[in-house]
């Protein structure tokens, strides 16, 4: 019997692979780089419902809330490595979590059939204990994915912002959350693999709506990663590189304020423009609710 899944643009066949493995390697990699455009473009083209996300998120959060990716299979891979990377750049692992079908094993090795649990996706979701200043995104390339669609049920029973994330038009994770950005890439090069410019898709709505809301909540100063951990010695030799762009201090001096800061850039910035200490500088950011430009503005 014909399933709904069958339908699907994701689902199609792209008329210009029809001839794929005829093809010499260099039209190979030119039709792939086109499809890759074809992603860019999708996202380009939700763009206003990127932005109203975004802003209901940031919203949220000031409030106290979380950002939580809520995935499965690929998406649930590319949010997994969009959340990892939000700790050492803007200090926000207790914040921003990703949470994929099969847990942690599901990363490296593909557990597909977690995807069909919708009691899975509800359980997890139940585990986080979510609230109303949450903000979970959903991310599926159908817009059907049973654990996915379980997980939106219990987040929107505990009044948490659902945000979808799909790359087909009419879908019933699209109906069922709060909001809903529609990158839609049609087929792909190999039909039904959504890894390809989907999953493209998928990733730089995840980048976008990470980097943004941690933008407005003040932890970057311009394009300057102010929050960022200096873990090692590229980030702190970063952070010093950091600390004298935002401030036009010598690389000495920002050497010195960054150790008298104990590693903290935001307040090695604010101890260098308000010409104060560090535990004034504390005292001000404290005081800012963690925004530079405020701070330094007292």
């Amino acid at each position: 019997m014909p399933d709904e899944l069958d339908g699907l643009d994701t689902e199609g066949r792209l008329a210009a692979a029809r001839r794929l493995d005829q093809m010499s390697t260099r039209e190979q990699v030119q039709l792939m780089s086109q499809q890759d455009a074809v992603a860019v473009a999708a996202v380009a083209a939700a763009g206003e419902q990127l932005a109203v996300a975004i802003d209901e998120a940031v919203t949220r959060l000031r409030r106290g809330g979380r950002l939580i990716e809520r995935v499965a299979g690929t998406p649930g891979r590319l949010a997994v490595l969009d959340v990892a990377e939000c700790g050492p750049t803007f200090g926000a692992d207790e914040r921003v979590l990703a949470v994929i079908a099969g847990g942690p094993s599901a990363f490296a090795k593909a557990l597909e059939r977690s995807e069909d649990d919708v009691e899975l996706g509800r359980s997890d979701v139940r585990a986080l204990g979510l609230g109303p200043d949450d903000v979970v995104v959903a991310v599926s390339a159908s817009g059907r994915t049973p654990y996915v669609m379980g997980a939106v049920e219990v987040a929107r029973e505990a009044g948490a912002l659902t945000v979808a994330v799909v790359n087909n038009p009419g879908s019933a994770l699209a109906a069922n959350c709060d909001l809903a950005i529609e990158a839609l890439t049609g087929p792909e090069v190999i039909s039904g693999s959504t890894r390809l410019k989907a999953g493209t898709a998928q990733k730089l709505v995840l980048n976008t709506i990470s980097t943004l809301v941690m933008v407005q909540l003040g932890r970057t100063y311009g394009d300057l990663m102010v929050d960022m951990r200096a873990s090692n010695t590229k980030l702190r030799r970063r952070a010093q590189r950091i600390v004298r762009e935002a401030t036009g201090a010598s690389d000495a001096a920002a050497a010195a304020a960054f150790d008298a800061a104990e590693g903290e850039t935001k307040v090695a910035i604010v101890m260098l423009l308000a010409g104060v200490g560090a535990e004034a500088a504390r005292q001000r950011l404290a005081a800012a609710g963690g925004h530079l430009r405020h701070a330094t503005a007292q």
